[in-house]
């Protein structure tokens, strides 16, 4: 299974874990996929949804995004906001980076947040 992990350096871990996680719960509380949509690419996000509603949950340090056939993990720690993505291919893995990337990037613009992936060993 293909993995990456990114190391965000910032001092608002928490912050961010939590609003990724409540973001993407509430693209699929809300029924207007056709606005989303458009929403979404109009702001550089051209992969829009994904098809399975995500399994969403997170504390204060930690959460888990599931897509079904790939996974984000979260971890805040002091001064870092640590991720890790799995996913069952190459392509599913770079799309899952990709959203998260631009959902990161686009609300931790005043922070100028950056993200960068790092591939890592295969899981079993």
């Amino acid at each position: 299974m293909p993995a990456a992990e990114a190391r965000i350096e910032t001092d608002r871990a928490s912050r961010y874990l939590t609003q990724l996680c409540q973001h993407v719960q509430g693209i699929y509380s809300r029924r207007g996929p056709l606005s989303h949509t458009r929403r979404a690419r109009m702001a550089g996000h051209a992969q829009g949804r994904p098809s399975e509603p995500p399994h969403v949950e997170w504390a204060e340090t930690q959460g888990t995004i599931s897509f079904g056939d790939a996974a984000v993990t979260l971890q805040a720690g002091p001064g870092a906001l640590i991720l890790r993505a799995e996913a069952s291919s190459e392509d599913s893995l770079r799309h899952t980076q990709e959203l998260v990337t631009g959902l990161l990037a686009r609300f931790g613009r005043r922070d100028r947040l950056s993200v960068t992936w790092q591939q890592t060993g295969a899981t079993a």
